[in-house]
């Protein structure tokens, strides 16, 4: 069944990832003040995000929505740079292939090896308003978070991690089908881990994606679908993957 830029969640995905602390320690906020608890999918959020444009290797934070002719041509040029192909089998693919999930041990890649696991690395890069476990500088257990996919505001605790969840932007399994499969382990591990292709965002907006490619899901979120499609190309042009015809299609339409 096609679904393109689906509003409606399709499930949830349970995760069981509590990890007890004494107390949080404080961390001032970095980010923009005032912010809503929650906007309506075409507010965006509070609008905080980087374009992909401007940010080539997935450091900041978030997806700026990608606005005027000028950037809307630069994005197009971008897309039109990605290969395509028809999708490969799955047979072989597991979580595994690519690693342990949110391992630091990986070289060559942002925020690699600096003593924090990835899953945190991107929670801290995304998020608002840190809390972290009473001595320590990594794991994090409350913050807020401007889902770009929905435009709602998250107020996200350990105790329902699941809430969040790190999408892939170009899924594992999609990779392991256009090619990765033949990759060497440690490319596979850089895939998985490279914060380019790394989002938090609505635990069930996530389940919802799944393994699919831009021509059967899409953000809720309208304004952010050309900054999407472009991260989507980043990631497919850094790892020399291509993506499916329909999938290019639909991401030059975003970006029309």
């Amino acid at each position: 069944m096609r679904v393109r830029g689906s509003r409606a969640i399709l499930g949830f995905s349970v995760v069981a990832a509590v990890l007890a602390g004494c107390g949080p320690l404080d961390v001032p906020d970095i980010g923009v003040e005032h912010l809503a608890k929650s906007a309506s999918p075409k507010a965006g959020g509070s609008g905080r995000g980087a374009s992909p444009l401007e940010n080539p290797d997935g450091t900041r934070p978030g997806l700026a929505p990608i606005t005027g002719a000028k950037e809307k041509a630069k994005a197009r040029e971008l897309i039109e740079q990605v290969a395509t192909k028809k999708r490969g089998t799955k047979d072989g693919y597991s979580r595994d292939k690519f690693g342990s999930a949110w391992t630091d041990s990986v070289d060559d890649i942002p925020f690699g090896r600096n003593g924090c696991d990835t899953r945190n690395d991107l929670l801290r890069r995304d998020g608002q308003k840190l809390k972290y476990r009473e001595g320590s500088t990594c794991i994090l257990i409350s913050m807020t978070l401007d889902d770009p996919y929905t435009g709602k505001m998250i107020e996200w605790r350990k105790e329902k991690a699941s809430e969040v969840q790190i999408d892939h932007v170009m899924p594992l399994s999609y990779d392991w089908q256009m090619g990765a499969s033949r990759w060497s382990d440690t490319k596979r591990k850089q895939i998985a881990n490279d914060p380019l292709n790394l989002l938090p965002v609505n635990g069930s907006m996530n389940a919802s994606k799944s393994d699919s490619g831009p021509a059967d899901w899409l953000p809720p979120v309208t304004e952010i679908r050309c900054s999407y499609a472009v991260r989507f190309a980043q990631v497919a042009l850094k790892y020399a993957l291509p993506v499916t015809p329909e999938d290019k299609t639909t991401m030059l339409e975003q970006c029309a």
